[in-house]
């Protein structure tokens, strides 16, 4: 596990490394963000960037998806996975929004996730994104790179969710949500992850590991 006395310099380092790094989600307001973020479920974001203009267009606020026939709106997303079902859940997410919200999407974490197609990672990231809050959102790649690493140590999502709470200061954690994906996306891939070129290699358990068993090819050390 990494000391609890260089957390702060990791994260230092991820910052300046990925100055860029923000919601890579395209969305004008809130509303097309938590549509965004339900969509990318199991799906590339770049994949959602691609339906979401046409989709927004025809749908542009909550009153019109909520009336829409979820096999028109399957039209407009269909190249990404499981289109049929988020489909109905962004209709059923739309509805719940107009009928219970008078359209606008929640401040608020339980009312988030009681809308259809809305689990913690979608809650997190509108709560972060969409109202300023600090909050840690564990999608794959927050997954993989904080367990590697060594940040956490910890077999399921919720449990490195808590996990990074606990250790992580509460003022870095939305920023450090955005730069774990990054360095996950660019650098720490998922089966061939770029030690050599690795910002914070120094401090990280993977590739302390690697360099310990002296394997030339990092990929090949113990994977978390």
């Amino acid at each position: 596990m990494v000391k609890n006395e260089d957390i702060n310099k990791i994260l230092d380092i991820l910052e300046d490394t990925y100055p860029e790094a923000e919601c890579a989600l395209h969305h004008k307001d809130v509303y097309q963000l938590i549509v965004a973020v339900a969509l990318s479920a199991q799906t590339t974001d770049k994949s959602v960037n691609q339906v979401t203009p046409a989709l927004f267009e025809k749908y542009p606020t909550p009153y019109e998806l909520a009336d829409a026939d979820p096999e028109e709106v399957a039209e407009y997303i269909k190249r990404i996975g499981m289109y049929k079902t988020k489909s109905k859940n962004i209709i059923g997410l739309a509805k719940s929004l107009v009928e219970n919200y008078e359209g606008k999407v929640p401040d608020d974490y339980d009312a988030l996730v009681s809308l259809p197609g809305v689990g913690r990672k979608t809650a997190n990231v509108v709560l972060s994104v969409g109202f300023g809050h600090q909050r840690i959102a564990v999608d794959t790649h927050v997954f993989r790179v904080a367990n590697r690493i060594g940040l956490t140590n910890e077999k399921d999502v919720l449990k490195t969710e808590l996990a990074l709470m606990d250790r992580l200061p509460e003022n870095r954690w939305s920023r450090t949500h955005h730069s774990l994906i990054y360095h996950g996306r660019q650098c720490c891939d998922a089966r061939k992850p770029k030690c050599s070129e690795c910002a914070i290699s120094s401090y990280c358990d993977y590739a302390k590991a690697a360099k310990a068993a002296d394997t030339p090819d990092a990929s090949k050390a113990p994977k978390h």
